[in-house]
């Protein structure tokens, strides 16, 4: 491996964290904060480690396989490091294994959160966990790709770890060109719902940081009771419809931007499977709420709608405690902790494109068995797969299973019932945020243990990074030459 282009990359890296970390110490003066030295002396660190990184001097600077996924993963790991220092030198978390947990779970698009009263923490700190959202949600490299030169030759090595999905392709030969595009894209959709949360009466900072965990699909809120607390319909129609539109393909909004035509999202069938998914379980999850909990379909339909949004697309914000419902809505919820929304998108989990070819590919096994001399390949609409992405795929879902499996036995090793250890892990390796019981949307993670916060954070970093870029870097193969 290539260990000096790895280094120059994470002192970029680095670099731009320190740039991201200049808005919050703007509001600490603002607001008249304390906090300032505790960003300044972050940033010091950032930039010094970061110039003494990429001023290395670098002979060979392709990046193959093995440098893109240490790149991604070391380069996850240390943004995480740095930002948690804000957390440590303000004595809002005294514990570095809390501050890990809260910029993990930021950068990863988490919103699992350890601290209690998030009303009486101060401004500067509320944006930046929020704006870790945000950065983490279209990917933190590949924002530094585009707004830097290419390090490279093969620099779509670390948008194809960093991109969730199975499949990872470019809208343009250039790789910052594409990097531009996604990021223009997340930037323009940010500054519509900004405006519209503004319009319709939410406080300027509280649009911005909200518009920040909806597009993020992170979930951090500055609110105990997270989006309930405003008990605005507007509100929660506006954080609806984003968080929905955040789980679409990015690339579908530059192709109908490009063709001038809303015709590719009705041509993509992961499109239209995720739009099924919702309105089924949006349905039988309101169906189920009505009587039971709430008096009116009116109100079963805006709870179970915005809940069914927040879930599918990994956000984790909340309107009611969603852990008091039945138990059929819970178990529903549940399960679209592991479906998640589309590829492509900034939400985590699965993704309905897998869950689409698992079920295919099993629909192609039966009919084998039924006609075993029919050779049917599977397809996505018009398209056939193929066997390597199909094989891909299923790997990848046993793995996620065998890792959910494994992380929750662990986790049950420290105390927690099975089903708060269950939601916990599901929550993380999905990159949802709030769980059920111990972890539900009403508590945090802060009673946890500090082998199961450190535990769950590997989950996010895994979850977010496609399980593959992270676990790969474990295997002997991984460091030979």
């Amino acid at each position: 491996m290539n260990v000096l282009i790895v280094l120059k990359s994470l002192g970029m890296l680095l670099l731009c964290e320190a740039v991201a970390l200049l808005p919050p110490v703007l509001l600490a003066v603002y607001y008249q904060e304390n906090t300032v030295p505790a960003f300044l002396y972050t940033i010091i660190i950032a930039v010094i480690i970061g110039f003494l990184f990429y001023s290395l001097k670098v002979k060979d600077n392709v990046i193959r396989y093995k440098e893109g996924f240490a790149i991604v993963t070391f380069g996850w790991l240390a943004v995480s490091v740095i930002g948690a220092l804000p957390f440590i030198f303000s004595g809002v978390l005294s514990s570095f294994a809390d501050a890990f947990f809260e910029t993990v779970s930021g950068f990863s698009t988490t919103g699992a959160t350890v601290i209690a009263n998030v009303e009486i923490v101060p401004f500067s700190l509320l944006f930046w966990r929020s704006f870790t959202h945000w950065l983490g949600g279209m990917g933190i490299l590949v924002l530094a790709l585009a707004i830097s030169p290419a390090l490279g030759v093969g620099t779509f090595q670390i948008l194809k770890a960093e991109s969730p999905g199975p499949i990872s392709a470019k809208l343009t030969p250039k790789l910052s060109k594409t990097a531009k595009i996604l990021y223009t894209t997340y930037l323009i959709i940010t500054l519509i719902q900004i405006f519209l949360l503004k319009l319709g009466g939410m406080p300027l900072f509280d649009s911005v940081v909200n518009t920040f965990g909806t597009l993020g699909t992170g979930g951090f809120s500055i609110k105990n009771a997270s989006i309930g607390a405003y008990n605005n319909i507007y509100f929660e129609v506006v954080i609806t419809i984003f968080m929905l539109l955040s789980g679409v393909n990015f690339s579908l909004y530059y192709l109908a931007f490009k063709q001038k035509s809303l015709q590719q999202f009705w041509q993509d069938k992961e499109f239209k499977v995720y739009l099924g998914i919702v309105a089924a379980y949006i349905l039988v999850i309101a169906l189920n709420l009505y009587d039971s909990v709430f008096n009116s379909l009116w109100e079963s339909l805006r709870h179970a709608s915005f809940q069914v949004a927040s879930i599918i697309t990994t956000t984790g914000y909340a309107t009611t405690n969603f852990d008091l419902w039945p138990d059929l809505s819970r178990m529903l919820l549940l399960t679209l902790m592991f479906i998640g929304a589309c590829a492509g998108s900034t939400a985590g989990s699965m993704k309905v494109i897998r869950i689409y070819l698992i079920f295919k590919y099993v629909q192609r096994e039966i009919s084998s068995l039924i006609h075993p001399r029919v050779v049917k390949a599977v397809k996505i609409g018009d398209q056939p797969v193929q066997e390597t992405v199909l094989s891909s795929v299923v790997a990848f879902s046993m793995l996620y299973i065998l890792l959910f499996i494994i992380a929750t036995l662990l986790i049950l090793t420290q105390g927690l019932d099975i089903i708060s250890a269950m939601s916990a892990v599901a929550c993380t390796l999905g990159n949802i945020g709030p769980g059920l019981n111990v972890v539900g949307p009403a508590r945090t993670f802060a009673p946890l243990s500090d082998f199961a916060k450190y535990l769950l954070s590997f989950c996010m970093l895994m979850g977010r990074l496609e399980l593959y870029t992270v676990i790969s870097l474990f295997s002997p193969h991984f460091w030979k030459k």
